[in-house]
């Protein structure tokens, strides 16, 4: 029996030591994996992999190679990196890292009334404060002990310890001591070429256990407990935690994530407010009951909606959309809208103050962007074969000539310009999907005359029409999504970009023109164009010319808003939902399709960097597709927000779950911890520009949908210019002009009219403003349509006013805090001063030991 427990004893000392990050001494911590296979090219791989971990070994860095037999799958092996002190210390003070040398005493807030009414939202002070407040200085190897250093193997966090590594691994050659061949040098080369098959530090422990090592942090653990549970919704995040662990990139991003999230919080409980507006004001909806009526809106009959197939109809058919309508269009509607425009300059320049906060704690003030992001990629190294002189580095270097440029950048524009027309095609041919089967769903109703059939109780042609063109449109975006993002990767790669830097931006131009296209054509459509070309009953406009049969499509007689409000719920409400299962699932069956049981026996049979090897690779453009999607988003709850008031309440919710979704994948079982990334000052380097953006044409384009796609504008007019109650009654019968049937050409008249019409009926109605037949100027628009069109053009003035507006409250709001500007002041001040003062203690040391 004692034998027994010796035996459990030692499986449990080896699965320890299995699933842990220091090398078998237990002492040295790994701060870096880099893992290879032998292969049919092993020989030439093997020279290169021997020349770098020599150089490896001369920089200072310390090596121990895990063969492949002590690997799970018998061909990896994995070579485990750890970085003495005096590396770390001579490479923090080349990177300029910011260390503490005083502790900060400055508190973190004062005491908020009904502090306790949020404490369920709060965390544990160790977790949102991993580390207490210090203040911080770039290290310097010749003044350690002016520096708060208690141990040395702490005193850097492993994200530090992973980003210095990386350093020197990205800029550590490959050639012999005799020759100098600049070209080979750094691990993204080696990756590339396949002398090694991933890089990447480890995570500190399993994700839903503590380590069993008391020396690890299991920072994991916590971000897991704390954080990556969907049960946690509602919970404030550990931005510290998250910075600590995955670096400030990440946990900017976070950061941004969150604060939209917030910000998304007052926009949805606006557009909620709205929305029960126009639930309460249902039954005080005059111009629905007068459609509704069977003596009003059941003896108007409708001019026929397309030539040929579609029928004469009782405006009655459209009761229920009618209905449907007013809870979106109505009065509160153009006040959500102008609250939305300034909601979004309030939330660009809040997050410009969050930000600058955000920067001063995490030593992000002075940040200058990293060099590796500058340096050359290996692509253009290896593709551009030309050498000319750097006048500043004095070096040969790799260009490419000005001839090739021009015509990489040719071919990749005309690549684009084609995707574009191909997108803007697409459109089209689901413009004519909507005019062809629109008179489908129109013969539906047989005998409009006697009898609505059910179809028409419930929706209408042209609902039914929109919401199946939705669909397909919705589909066709998928695809081309799912096309041009590797079309946008390859034109990126034959451009050959110098920089990282210069790849990133270039790329970005590429995707987001294009989703900027591909998501948003379509309601741009609905909104201004759908019903704005149709013509009258004797003067049709065809899309294809006279000779087409395609007719334009008209709007509704309530107006286009409720069927941009189905397109935009369909596409917005379909990319949310193919995104979060994209994210959720798809490393779910990843993980299962490899054979990989997650977390029921990992520390058994697999160690550490066997267990984070398996995982996938976080790129360097991860979070570029995290902030693409957020941007889309954001473009479809500003842009056409005046047509859907709940939007923002959508976003909300698919935030709260993308936040958790995004914490799950980052902390479980889908990728591999990334090496620390500190960011730049900006939390993407086109976000702020296109939100911008798309901030200033949001006031434009929902102050074009409030004049041109709803019917408010029409309904004020009547209500203070024609009305003779100031009421709404009689709007129904003023806002439809009389044609004489017999006018109708024959291409347009309805197949078997003479069944539908009896003979008592001469006319029909048509959603437009003209003379009467009979009148001189019969089928010429009123006076009634030029005071609607003068005010619409009264929008242009309030989109003025609300442009200043938010200007002015742009102007009024500083983008850094008052209390963060005085901090830093501070911060320099007592830097200055206790540098003084440290000097001056070691020159009395100096003259003291002289003497």
């Amino acid at each position: 029996f004692h034998l027994f427990l010796l035996f459990l004893l030692q499986t449990d000392k080896l699965q320890t030591n299995r699933d842990t990050v220091f090398f078998r001494d237990g002492v040295r911590r790994v701060d870096f994996v880099l893992s290879y296979v032998d292969d049919k090219d092993g020989e030439k791989k093997q020279e290169r992999r021997k020349e770098f971990e020599a150089n490896l070994e001369k920089a200072g860095l310390e090596l121990e190679t895990e063969d492949k037999s002590e690997s799970k799958d018998q061909i990896t092996y994995f070579l485990k990196i750890h970085a003495p002190w005096d590396i770390l210390a001579t490479y923090a003070e080349v990177l300029k890292i910011k260390v503490p040398f005083k502790e900060s005493d400055i508190p973190h807030g004062q005491d908020v009334p009904l502090e306790w009414l949020s404490h369920p939202l709060r965390l544990p002070e160790h977790i949102m404060r991993p580390q207490p407040d210090y203040f911080t200085y770039p290290f310097n190897k010749q003044k350690t002990d002016f520096f708060l250093i208690s141990d040395k193997d702490t005193f850097f966090p492993p994200s530090t310890r992973s980003r210095i590594v990386f350093y020197i691994l990205g800029r550590c050659p490959y050639y012999n001591e005799g020759r100098k061949d600049r070209e080979k040098t750094g691990i993204k080369r080696l990756l590339s070429n396949g002398t090694y098959a991933a890089a990447f530090p480890l995570h500190d422990c399993r994700y839903w256990k503590r380590a069993r090592n008391a020396e690890c942090e299991s920072e994991r653990y916590n971000l897991y407990k704390n954080w990556a549970r969907f049960l946690c919704f509602y919970k404030e995040q550990p931005l510290n935690l998250i910075r600590k662990y995955y670096g400030e990139k990440i946990g900017i991003y976070f950061a941004w994530l969150g604060f939209y999230t917030e910000m998304l919080f007052f926009a949805a409980l606006m557009g909620v407010i709205c929305f029960t507006y126009g639930l309460l004001s249902y039954d005080d909806n005059v111009s629905s009951k007068e459609i509704c009526d069977p003596d009003i809106g059941g003896s108007i009959v409708m001019c026929p909606l397309c030539d040929k197939k579609c029928p004469f109809w009782k405006l009655n058919s459209t009761c229920l959309s009618s209905w449907q309508s007013h809870l979106f269009d109505n009065e509160g509607t153009v006040f959500f809208a102008i609250f939305m425009g300034i909601w979004v300059t309030l939330f660009l320049e809040l997050w410009k103050r969050r930000q600058a906060r955000l920067e001063y704690e995490w030593d992000l003030v002075d940040f200058e962007e990293e060099q590796l992001q500058l340096q050359m990629r290996p692509e253009f190294e290896i593709q551009c074969t030309n050498r000319r002189l750097n006048k500043i580095t004095q070096e040969m270097e790799p260009y490419l000539p000005v001839t090739t440029k021009c015509a990489r950048f040719c071919l990749s524009a005309a690549t684009v310009i084609f995707w574009i027309s191909l997108i803007v095609a697409c459109i089209i041919g689901v413009i004519a999907y909507r005019l062809a089967v629109h008179a489908a769903f129109a013969s539906i109703i047989k005998d409009p005359m006697r009898q609505i059939q059910l179809v028409g109780r419930f929706i209408t042609p042209q609902l039914a029409t929109s919401a199946t063109a939705s669909c397909i449109n919705f589909v066709i975006i998928m695809i081309l999504n799912f096309f041009y993002e590797r079309v946008a990767i390859w034109i990126t790669d034959m451009e050959i970009p110098k920089t990282h830097l210069e790849y990133e931006n270039k790329l970005t131009v590429k995707m987001y023109l294009f989703q900027f296209v591909n998501y948003y054509s379509s309601c741009f459509y609905v909104a201004f164009f759908k019903g704005k070309f149709v013509g009258y009953p004797g003067d049709y406009t065809y899309m294809f010319g006279n000779r087409s049969r395609l007719r334009n499509e008209e709007c509704d007689p309530g107006g286009c808003l409720i069927e941009l409000t189905t397109q935009l719920v369909i596409v917005m409400t379909g990319k949310q939902m193919c995104g979060n299962i994209q994210e959720a699932l798809l490393p779910v069956m990843r993980n299962w399709w490899s054979g990989r049981k997650g977390r029921h026996h990992p520390e058994n049979h697999y160690s550490r960097w066997e267990q984070d090897h398996v995982l996938q690779n976080f790129s360097q453009l991860g979070l570029f597709y995290e902030y693409l999607e957020m941007v889309v988003q954001f473009g479809f709850i500003t842009l056409f927000v005046a047509s859907f008031p709940l939007a923002p309440l959508l976003a909300l919710f698919n935030n709260i779950l993308e936040i958790r979704v995004d914490a799950w994948k980052f902390t479980t079982s889908s990728f591999r911890r990334p090496r620390g990334l500190q960011g730049p000052r900006t939390s993407a380097p086109w976000l702020e520009g296109s939100s911008t953006a798309v901030a200033v044409l949001s006031v434009v384009t929902n102050a074009f949908i409030m004049a041109f796609t709803s019917d408010m504008i029409p309904r004020m007019v009547y209500l203070y210019a024609y009305s003779n109650g100031s009421n709404m009654i009689g709007y129904v019968n003023n806002s439809l002009s009389v044609y004489n049937i017999s006018h109708i050409p024959e291409r347009s008249m309805p197949e078997e009219h003479e069944d539908w019409l009896d003979n008592t009926t001469t006319t029909c109605r048509y959603r437009d403003y003209r003379y009467p037949p009979g009148h001189q100027r019969e089928y010429t628009h009123t006076m009634h349509f030029w005071h609607i069109l003068a005010a619409k053009m009264f929008i242009i003035i309030m989109e003025h006013v609300v442009f200043m507006v938010k200007f002015f409250v742009a102007w009024l709001i500083p983008d850094v805090p008052s209390d963060v500007k005085a901090r830093i002041k501070r911060e320099r001040y007592l830097v200055q001063e206790h540098l003084h003062n440290y000097e001056v203690e070691r020159l009395k040391m100096q003259l003291s030991a002289s003497f």
